[in-house]
């Protein structure tokens, strides 16, 4: 991780704004959000939809080598040339490649991006609810170096629901994972673990973030009116509604669930259930399986 030492640059483009964080969950509807919010007047997200600039800083917690990800994306887009250098994802490209050694790219990216129009600048990226509270400390620590409003969005599905879309998406991704084959070991690494400890996650949260900064929301009703309401709210802009049939980045390995998965999730996942259904009561959707 990166020195916390270091005064952070002051950004006035930010000035007033809302800096909205969606940290997950992974496979709740993130992607869909991304689209969403790019879609709201007053809003602005980033062209890369997930930055990963907080959860590279803590890389025990990562499911991957980021940096080096998106040193190969702006690889890319140079090789293309023509046409790719001028898409708004090239500059993303070079903005979060320059993040890696420089932290006030940061924000610096977001600011190239807001106008005087702009409320609200939104991070939607699911692996910042691994990063504890040393990393939710370090997301407030970026929050209070600029005139800011930091609002943090949670949003939670069935956990074994949730952990098999994501099991998918990771052979999808990479066939090498063959969950098919892998799931044991799998369900048990510490990154796909933290991922999917709601209580661990709410609790650092609580712990870290006001009553006022911090939304906790339902994956199995996200897309209605409700929840979009109180997320507009939440996040300072104006409610539309959403398209609740659109899909983006949906899942499509379609993987049959091993033998044994299912039970070993259930034992495994079983005190998220109790703890979401104590914390959250009959918000908790009746749809969740255990």
């Amino acid at each position: 991780m990166q020195s916390a030492s270091r005064p952070l640059r002051r950004w006035s483009e930010l000035d007033g704004k809302t800096f909205f964080l969606c940290i997950g969950a992974a496979k709740c509807g993130t992607s869909w959000l991304h689209h969403y919010l790019g879609g709201l007047a007053g809003a602005v997200v980033s062209p890369l939809k997930e930055v990963h600039f907080f959860d590279t800083r803590y890389p025990e917690a990562a499911l991957g080598d980021m940096e080096g990800m998106a040193r190969m994306r702006l690889k890319w887009h140079l090789e293309q040339g023509g046409e790719a250098l001028d898409s708004p994802t090239y500059r993303a490209s070079v903005d979060r490649v320059q993040m890696g050694y420089d932290e006030n790219a940061y924000f610096g990216h977001f600011a190239r991006l807001c106008g005087p129009e702009t409320r609200a600048f939104c991070d939607i990226t699911p692996g910042y609810s691994a990063i504890g509270v040393e990393g939710f400390k370090e997301i407030k620590r970026f929050a209070q170096s600029q005139d800011v409003r930091l609002r943090v969005l949670f949003v939670m599905r069935d956990p074994v629901a949730r952990m098999w879309s994501q099991l998918r998406h990771l052979e999808q991704v990479n066939p090498a994972n063959a969950i098919g084959q892998r799931w044991r070991e799998a369900i048990v690494s510490a990154p796909l673990a933290a991922r999917a400890d709601y209580a661990g996650i709410v609790t650092a949260m609580e712990q870290v973030f006001a009553p006022q900064e911090r939304l906790c929301l339902f994956y199995e009703s996200l897309f209605g009116e409700a929840s979009l309401t109180a997320l507009c709210q939440f996040a300072g802009l104006t409610f539309a509604p959403g398209n609740p049939k659109e899909r983006h980045n949906e899942t499509r390995v379609k993987t049959a669930m091993p033998e044994g998965l299912a039970e070993a999730l259930q034992d495994r996942l079983a005190p998220q259930y109790v703890f979401c259904r104590e914390r959250f009561g009959a918000a908790v959707p009746d749809s969740w399986a255990a």
